[in-house]
């Protein structure tokens, strides 16, 4: 599996002759450059210029936008709404199981869920999280989701970048709550289910424009 990040909470997550996935395309009014991106699928955690613009993304059958329960190409995707949490009043966290190695991609959150509405979510192998704050999940908050879902790997997003119109916090705060001094960046996450580490661990990803 390879994962990409191109900024705030868009991802392009994709296995050799599997479903490609693109997650919140933004439109360059956000100050970040404009999407040139190919893939399959497009999901949208909710509706904002930030996180819903599909036309950033070129070759796609399939546009998610709610939560459900979805087999494409066979990828497993789920959405689960979580309630309240934007001004449209929804958020929708996609789940995405590549043969069982799993992705959350948590959207633009704003409270820590409870236990119960996470169920789905107990076997995360990669977790997407926001941890820069604004409309989303500050740092103390996103260290308290982690906890919680105990992944074997969690990547920060949507955090402060000087190209960003956003007012975000920078990930220096995040990594002070999970107690990493020297985080491991890599410019793609390529990983296997034989190499997830045992124990939680930090990947800041550089964001390609």
């Amino acid at each position: 599996m390879e994962i990409t990040w191109y900024g705030l909470s868009c991802f392009r997550i994709s296995e050799r002759k599997q479903t490609a996935v693109v997650t919140d395309p933004y439109n360059e009014d956000i100050g970040l450059p404009a999407l040139k991106l190919k893939a399959d699928v497009v999901t949208s955690s909710h509706e904002a210029a930030g996180h819903n613009y599909a036309k950033g993304v070129s070759g796609y059958q399939h546009a998610l936008n709610g939560p459900g329960e979805y087999e494409i190409g066979g990828l497993f995707i789920t959405g689960i709404a979580t309630i309240g949490d934007n001004s449209n009043g929804r958020n929708v966290i996609y789940l995405f199981d590549y043969n069982g190695l799993t992705v959350a991609h948590v959207g633009d959150i704003q409270k820590v869920p409870k236990q119960t509405q996470i169920e789905d979510l107990e076997q995360v192998n990669i977790l997407l999280v926001p941890v820069g704050g604004g409309n989303s999940l500050n740092a103390a908050q996103a260290s308290e989701l982690v906890s919680m879902l105990e992944p074997n790997i969690v990547t920060p997003m949507h955090y402060h970048h000087p190209q960003l119109k956003l007012e975000l916090e920078t990930v220096d705060r995040f990594l002070k709550e999970m107690g990493v001094t020297e985080p491991r960046e890599e410019e793609r996450l390529k990983i296997t289910a034989g190499s997830l580490p045992e124990e939680t661990e930090t990947i800041l990803l550089t964001p390609r424009f």
